[in-house]
């Protein structure tokens, strides 16, 4: 189906679709790598500023294209650094964007739908319900906003689609966004600065290897199928086995080693005895794989307790003593709930004096008039 004109979402296409449609137009595809560049690279929306694109080319964009950014409604600043930023859309839905300063390194957790439809139990996300999907558009310009307008000091290095909702369940935005990140014309990222996260979809694993080559997590949190769909319902539909034996096609036959991320939220007295550490290890032996290991982040009424260290610790050792190479994650930006499983997109009252609240911009607005960084 063809764009409807003045419909283009000017960050959501890719190179291949924007050499596609210059074709069509009738102008050089040999502009699409400009245009690219001129968004993602340097973050440029007006196209009387992109210089690089021959004038007879801008013409034919002017009126097909446009750019509706989302509003800032509130941001926050953890006591660690982590910046979190509550996001409203152009059709009203909301979400939130997680940046996480490190030494050498900055990792963005980006929100792929508005809400969640999986109601894992022990995630936050889950009680504010499912909305819809987002579009690439969307997904993207939560990486160019933090890049070019909020924290332009700050290098995005890494993206991860941790943030709200299930990748999978998404999967053609999300694959589109992740391959604009991988695009040497846009952000450049490597196969392992991009990672999906996802639940426990058996057939979106199998199809992301095919669209996509970038680096893969699953939530498992249980080693057996009693617990895990206690835990997670998803697990009722894709039980362990048939999601393990998909995460094996996913490393294999590929043509760089690869290595499966195992995420494992330690819940107190319910996923964390010595025994549940000896069956998952059991369970990933033939899995080329790390575990990351999460102490579990509080949240009103979840109904439960993050394990206390010395558990923490015990779990991790048996893990090693298996074989299983497993680190714990250190909570970031717990304080103010980015941290993993608290993102849920509450409307809040926003900061007084903050700049840009809730106006969205338009990609024809001169520059003057657009957001600066916001401290």
């Amino acid at each position: 189906m063809k764009p409807v004109p003045g419909h283009i979402p000017l960050l959501g296409w890719s190179r291949k679709r924007w050499v596609d449609w210059l074709a069509d137009q009738g102008c050089s595809p040999v502009h699409a790598a400009s245009l690219v560049r001129e968004i993602h690279r340097h973050g440029e929306l007006s196209l009387e500023r992109m210089d690089s694109i021959p004038r007879h080319v801008r013409a034919v964009l002017f009126g097909q294209t446009e750019c509706v950014l989302p509003s800032i409604v509130e941001s926050s600043c953890a006591r660690d650094g982590t910046r979190k930023w509550l996001l409203r859309l152009a059709c009203g839905d909301v979400i939130e964007t997680v940046l996480i300063p490190a030494a050498g390194r900055a990792t963005l957790c980006l929100s792929s739908q508005a809400g969640c439809a999986l109601n894992c139990t022990f995630c936050r996300t889950a009680r504010s319900g499912f909305g819809r999907n987002l579009t690439a558009h969307e997904i993207v310009s939560q990486l160019w906003l933090v890049r070019h307008r909020l924290q332009p000091d700050i290098p995005v290095t890494h993206v991860v689609f941790m943030g709200m909702g299930e990748p999978l369940a998404n999967l053609d935005a999300v694959a589109d966004a992740a391959n604009l990140f991988r695009d040497s014309h846009a952000y450049s990222m490597g196969c392992r600065q991009v990672t999906v996260s996802t639940a426990g979809l058996v057939p979106g694993i199998d199809r992301l290897r095919q669209v996509a080559d970038v680096s893969l997590a699953v939530s498992l949190h249980a080693p057996d199928d009693a617990l895990r769909t206690q835990l997670m319902p998803i697990n009722a539909r894709y039980p362990i086995d048939d999601l393990l034996a998909a995460c094996r096609r996913y490393v294999d036959g590929g043509s760089r080693k690869r290595k499966i991320i195992i995420e494992y939220v330690l819940l107190d007295d319910v996923n964390d005895s010595s025994e549940c550490a000896r069956a998952l290890a059991k369970r990933l032996r033939n899995l080329p794989c790390k575990v990351n290991l999460i102490p579990f982040n509080a949240f009103p009424e979840s109904g439960y307790a993050a394990s206390p260290e010395s558990v923490r610790t015990r779990f991790r050792e048996i893990l090693c003593e298996e074989g299983i190479v497993a680190t714990t994650r250190r909570p970031r930006g717990d304080d103010i709930a980015a941290a993993c499983g608290q993102l849920a997109g509450d409307i809040r009252r926003p900061h007084e004096g903050m700049p840009w609240v809730d106006r969205p911009v338009l990609m024809h607005e001169p520059l003057s008039t657009a957001p600066g960084a916001m401290a």
